[in-house]
């Protein structure tokens, strides 16, 4: 009976040496994921600023040239307006002339 009771207790000490080595195991794989989790918060975050960045540029490189096309869009308006108004002027004495023809019925 008492190699029975050696063998049962050679049973628990194994069993209480390997809950231990699954504890630290566990303790282990806990550490890593935290740490996992804290390289992706930085990477997140890095790649957020990145990503804040790289928007600024493209947001006043396109407003540079939308301010650009602006500008040109305005000036070819006002040569046309002024292109515009010196053929109407132009068009004035013949347009007079045919008014005053119609209402007189000549």
């Amino acid at each position: 009976m008492d190699s029975e009771k050696t063998l049962l207790q050679q049973i628990r000490d194994k069993e209480q040496e390997l809950a231990q080595e699954v504890e630290a195991a566990r303790i282990g794989a806990e550490a890593l994921v935290a740490a996992a989790r804290n390289e992706a918060g930085d990477l997140l975050c890095t790649a957020d600023t990145q990503a804040k960045t790289a928007a600024e540029q493209v947001y006043w490189k396109e407003k540079g040239r939308t301010e650009t096309e602006i500008a040109a869009l305005k000036t070819s308006a006002g040569l046309g307006r002024e292109t515009s108004s010196v053929q109407g002027e132009r068009n004035v004495p013949a347009a007079a002339e045919r008014i005053v023809r119609y209402v007189t019925m000549e």
